[in-house]
């Protein structure tokens, strides 16, 4: 994905480090992210769910909070308000560049922070939430007995996931004051709510709570079993698609007029894994499919082999046509199946053996009351799908290498 790196100034007037994941195709909408507590831009969650939206067509707009990150700014004189009006700021940057974020996201105190916030910025029309707590004050758990001695002293350094970080009083009066009832039950804006069950950090009784003080239209989706950091890649992509797919319903995501020349539009083949095979396939912004060789050719198995993608074109192909005959003579087929069988693999052709003619078998299955007569034509009429006859003639590919 293409990538632009810029600064804005946050609530202090610090510079705050932001990266904005643009899609290479079509711009279909805009989203905010807002990371976890003293967490970064760049964590594995924020990075792969901004990816995978981007691929989509959303651009993200994901920056480090005050103090953290690439900002600037001393992280222990912020508070949960002051992130707040850190993600308003964001958004007013993304509004100067006609890129208003219709999708806001928030993981972790994230969250919390971006329901306080989407009162505040109009253009919103989606808030999606990801293991975020109820109440901000939530997170103080995390400070044990250090909690004593921020109120004594006004400040002291807290070990959160192995690493100190200075806590402030002004940030523990805040996150007492703030509660998120008003915010969420003068949303107007369309609820996502995605949280694990097994969540350590953050229970799933808080995702009950927003969910419960929320109004419609809202919606609750399970994480299974990942965690609070949504660590495991296939738990942050399938994240990342049900948050696509989610807000296909609540956004104006208009899909890109097809090219001249190309009346199905383009298909987009991104590489997923640079360490493997695994390919991410879009056509437009409504269809995502996934490509991989087996893992004993190197890939990771998450999805059909480009040949198995060419017998699925061929198998729907040959059933389709089918059915637009039978339908014109008004014939009783109740039901199609298509077998289809290939004869080679991808990643043995691919390393350089001998030529060989491809060979696919088709064995179409015809249920319904047809007599031998019609179920011989229907056979024929098979021959007449056009992606056989693509494959039975030699196609023209014309490869042309994109600018820089």
């Amino acid at each position: 994905m293409a990538t632009e790196r810029f600064t804005f100034a946050g609530h202090s007037g610090d510079e705050l480090a932001a990266r904005l994941d643009l899609p290479e195709g079509p711009h279909l909408a805009t989203a905010l992210f807002a990371h976890c507590f003293t967490c970064s831009k760049d964590i594995p969650a924020a990075r792969r769910i901004a990816g995978r939206l981007a691929n989509m067509g959303i651009a993200v707009l994901r920056f480090d909070f005050t103090g953290l990150g690439h900002s600037k700014g001393e992280f222990e004189n912020t508070t949960f308000s002051s992130n707040v009006e850190d993600l308003t700021l964001a958004a007013a940057e993304l509004e100067k560049r006609g890129m208003g974020p219709e999708l806001l996201i928030g993981h972790s105190l994230g969250g919390a922070a971006i329901i306080a916030a989407a009162g505040k910025i109009q253009q919103a029309r989606a808030v999606v939430t990801i293991g975020a707590p109820f109440d901000p004050d939530h997170v103080t758990h995390n400070f044990g007995s250090s909690i004593h001695e921020i109120k004594e002293k006004g400040v002291a350094e807290v070990q959160l996931g192995g690493r100190g970080v200075k806590i402030g009083a002004g940030f523990l009066e805040d996150v007492s004051a703030n509660r998120l009832e008003g915010a969420l039950k003068t949303l107007k804006k369309s609820l996502l709510v995605l949280h694990a069950p097994k969540d350590a950090t953050v229970g799933v009784e808080n995702a009950t709570q927003i969910f419960i003080h929320a109004k419609h239209p809202k919606s609750f989706i399970t994480l299974c079993d990942a965690d609070h950091l949504i660590t495991r890649e296939q738990d942050a992509e399938y994240a990342a698609d049900v948050i696509a797919a989610w807000s296909s319903k609540y956004l104006d995501l208009k899909p890109p007029a097809p090219p001249i020349g190309a009346p199905e539009g383009v298909l987009r083949v991104r590489e997923a894994d640079p360490g493997g095979f695994l390919q991410d396939i879009n056509l437009g912004h409504k269809f995502h499919m996934q490509a991989d060789e087996p893992v004993a050719y190197g890939g990771t198995d998450k999805g059909m082999t480009p040949y198995g993608f060419l017998s699925a074109g061929l198998g729907a192909c040959t059933s389709m046509t089918i059915r637009m005959y039978a339908r014109r003579k008004k014939w009783k087929l109740d039901n199609i199946w298509v077998d289809v069988k290939h004869d080679a693999m991808h990643a043995q052709d691919a390393d350089g053996g001998h030529s060989k003619i491809d060979t696919f078998l088709r064995e179409i299955h015809l249920d319904g009351d047809l007599d031998a007569e019609q179920r011989q034509r229907l056979l024929e009429i098979a021959d007449r799908c056009p992606v056989h006859k693509t494959l039975e003639s030699s196609a023209n590919i014309k490869t042309v290498l994109a600018d820089a």
